[in-house]
């Protein structure tokens, strides 16, 4: 049994019938991905990926690295919804997803050559690590994401992370809030909550406002965390109407931790997230967040990466997508 043998059943072409073992439904009626997957369960037809990678000299493989994986960030809900979107966008081009998760993205390089991958995507990555990564990665396609390495050329998908930290600030600023807490992972620390964090400043010093050391909590972006510094912001003593949170992870579990130290969210203090994941629409009060397009994120990041295996070329490239505030129930005006 082989493709021609199928082709020849269901009446269409052995191009149809790769696309459908691919997965490249895009390129296929309903209609036929239905008959040509009939046909290969009763003839019990199994592709042999091994055979196929060497006819092509292509592995078919794209490796996906996650980098700061600690024992609870496996299950973070940001992480599993890009890697589910990524994941679908490298099937629907007839890929596979190969996902590795690192302490620090460094550590794959030596790994990611052995494997013959024909491309690899970092989640992110540190800036001083990116020379070192695509010295070694040589002419392997490579797309980063929320990357800050401007001293070199790579292709790289982001979001306006400076806006996102001023339009959480200013979110605040103009309902009342005064007395505000900041909450995330270390912001001296170069990327992502840093850029995040120099916009939340620049809106309070509009305001002639600061922040001071006491006010940033440092937290790893996991729910248990956040928990955590609830509780201690609430027993702080401070005052605070209100807490900024630089993931939703954080915030929910912020707000936990606030409310099982007896605070009422928001009548007692308001709670600000970041990312606008599909669960702070459906938690109580539902969640008033930064809102980042995941979508279009994981759709540029594969688009930018089969086009370098398609032109066999790496480019530079640095596509940054704007954010906006979705209001819903966790800040109050005071």
């Amino acid at each position: 049994m082989n493709l021609k043998t199928i082709a020849s059943k269901a009446g269409v072409s052995t191009a149809t019938v790769s696309n459908v073992i691919n997965g490249n439904y895009h390129k296929v009626s309903q209609e036929t991905i239905d008959r040509v997957q009939k046909i290969i369960r009763e003839m019990n037809y199994s592709p042999n990926a091994t055979a196929r990678s060497l006819a092509s000299k292509e592995s078919r493989i794209i490796g996906l690295v996650v980098p700061n994986m600690g024992d609870n960030q496996a299950m973070d809900p940001y992480t599993i919804h890009m890697l589910s979107l990524l994941e679908q966008a490298v099937r629907r081009e007839g890929y596979y997803l190969m996902v590795r998760c690192v302490d620090r993205c460094r550590e794959i390089v030596q790994l990611v050559n052995s494997w013959n991958v024909d491309g690899v995507l970092f989640l992110s990555a540190y800036p001083d690590e990116v020379e070192e990564i695509e010295a070694l990665l040589g002419s392997t396609p490579s797309v980063y994401m929320d990357t800050y390495a401007s001293d070199v050329p790579i292709a790289n998908i982001g979001i306006n992370d400076y806006r996102g930290g001023f339009l959480s600030a200013r979110c605040l600023l103009e309902r009342g809030h005064r007395r505000i807490a900041f909450v995330g992972p270390d912001v001296n620390s170069p990327g992502v909550i840093q850029q995040r964090y120099r916009g939340f400043c620049d809106a309070l010093r509009e305001r002639s406002l600061g922040l001071a050391e006491e006010d940033i909590y440092q937290a790893a972006t996991e729910s248990e965390a956040g928990v955590e510094i609830g509780k201690a912001i609430a027993r702080s003593g401070k005052g605070y109407t209100a807490v900024a949170a630089m993931s939703d992870t954080l915030a929910l579990g912020l707000s936990l931790g606030l409310q099982l130290s007896g605070l009422n969210v928001p009548a007692d203090i308001s709670v600000i997230g970041f990312d606008n994941l599909r669960l702070c629409r459906f938690t109580t009060p539902a969640l008033t967040t930064i809102s980042q397009d995941l979508e279009e994120k994981a759709r540029l990041t594969a688009m930018h990466l089969f086009r370098m295996i398609r032109k066999k070329e790496k480019y530079a490239v640095n596509e940054i997508l704007d954010v906006s505030v979705v209001e819903r129930q966790t800040v109050r005006r005071v």
